[in-house]
């Protein structure tokens, strides 16, 4: 089975499947682009292409295909420094970079490897999967991992999300997020199931607002960063058609769902999406009353905390392998189960709070205390724009809280004193922080995680 045929298959050629700069296209005019391209590329000898090119109509048909021609396709993010970029074509041994308007180039010296070089001990065990693309994980905490999905995967798992979101052919989706990093989950289930996607490239909120009306979108699909900038439009213009805005990508601040709701009187949903699974919790039904919350698992999933508190899931879609080193699913679940690294709490009805990562919990004195709480709070602090609290070591009680701040003004920062004030009538003692620094910025992942 191909994705990409079975979407071809089933689409309504006369409908409308892309707007982007003024311009429509059809389901009928994008399959005859993409054939157009796949044909080109049948010719090629690699199994693996990267896919290096920005957002835009030319991303959509290129990633098309290089899955149409039997290809495996892996995305090669905008953001990538140049040592990154090496390591994602080296590690998946790709034979060729596809770049706009669909030009082949050959891969920058040092990457390819030498006439006579054996392949990989994975590459055999890859082609057996079927594989459509490998994507890597963004990175929050250590290194990123190559995280294989075969054809009939990746239709388990949009098909899985959708009974969750909804979407179909009445719908127009205003898209504002990474293709790179999320293309074959999210734009390739937009097409599976009928609806246009309004692709707006400016991420200044009258901007995306103005393409919603323009555009008549009926969800929204972004991360905090763009919500709240969304939320804070001061145009004050209604966006009568968004039926749906959902939250991805990090944790939603309780004030930006707040705002978002007064602006607009929709409530955020929010959702989890993970690499490794794909969609399995939506706040479908607690939206308005517990914005925090990450929702309940969807119709095909089902979710559990370990002894620890670490969320696990199980459910269709589940990744097919880590690349390297090579792991199949079988080797990486747990009896079926996916641990997702993260620390959960469930409700009496049964919704979930994301608590923090595992790997980045600060062990004060036997006390645990979350990052991405302390960071909520101090959030809510006027005039802070970015937080990251991590753990710094202490030779009595093996680590205290530090907190970086990017400040909305860098000449006219919070005062030290209101912040420490404020966490104090919010937290523990012992999650205040010991210290806090301003910095002019921290590292993110292009889908607006902070780095640890």
């Amino acid at each position: 089975m191909n994705i990409v045929e079975h979407l071809f298959r089933h689409a309504d050629r006369r409908a409308i499947a892309l707007i982007c700069a003024g311009e429509e296209i059809s389901y009928g005019e994008l399959i005859a682009r993409t054939e157009t391209a796949a044909a080109r590329l049948a010719g090629c000898p690699a199994a693996r292409i990267a896919l290096d090119c920005p957002n835009g109509v030319a991303h959509v048909v290129l990633a098309l295909a290089i899955v149409r021609a039997g290809k495996c396709l892996v995305p090669l993010a905008g953001e990538l420094a140049a040592p990154e970029r090496v390591r994602v074509l080296r590690e998946t041994g790709v034979g060729a970079i596809l770049t706009e308007p669909g030009a082949l180039v050959s891969l920058p010296a040092g990457v390819a490897a030498p006439p006579g070089t054996p392949s990989p001990e994975w590459a055999a065990h890859l082609d057996a999967l079927h594989p459509a693309f490998i994507r890597f994980s963004s990175g929050t905490t250590g290194s990123s991992k190559g995280i294989v999905i075969s054809h009939e995967t990746l239709l388990a798992r949009v098909t899985a999300a959708n009974r969750g979101l909804g979407i179909g052919p009445a719908d127009r989706i205003v898209w504002i997020l990474p293709m790179a990093h999320h293309f074959a989950v999210s734009i390739m289930l937009y097409l599976l199931h009928g609806a246009a996607t309004i692709v707006e490239d400016s991420h200044l909120a009258e901007d995306v607002l103005s393409a919603g009306i323009a555009h008549r979108g009926t969800v929204l699909y972004g991360a905090p960063f763009h919500l709240a900038l969304l939320a804070a439009e001061a145009s004050g213009r209604a966006w009568p058609t968004l039926r749906l805005a959902v939250s991805t990508a990090a944790a939603l601040p309780a004030t930006t769902a707040e705002a978002f709701l007064a602006r607009y009187g929709l409530p955020l949903t929010q959702g989890l999406g993970v690499i490794e699974v794909g969609l399995p919790l939506l706040n479908l039904q607690a939206a308005r009353t517990k914005p925090g919350s990450i929702g309940r698992p969807l119709p095909d999933y089902e979710a559990r905390l370990g002894e620890d508190g670490a969320l696990l899931l199980r459910g269709p879609g589940m990744l097919d392998a880590y690349l390297q080193p090579w792991r199949r699913r079988s080797e990486v679940l747990e009896e079926g189960w996916f641990r997702t690294g993260d620390l959960a709490r469930v409700d009496a009805d049964g919704d979930y709070f994301l608590q923090g990562r595992a790997s980045s919990v600060i062990n004060v004195a036997g006390l645990k205390c979350f990052p991405e709480e302390i960071e909520t709070v101090l959030a809510q602090v006027p005039g802070v724009k970015l937080v990251r609290v991590s753990g710094r070591p202490h030779p009595k009680v093996g680590a205290v809280p530090l907190a970086e701040i990017v400040p909305e003004e860098a000449a006219a920062p919070p005062k030290i004193a209101a912040l420490l004030s404020h966490c104090r009538s919010q937290l523990a003692r012992y999650k205040v922080p010991v210290e806090i620094r301003f910095v002019e910025s921290l590292p993110l992942t292009a889908s607006g995680k902070i780095k640890r």
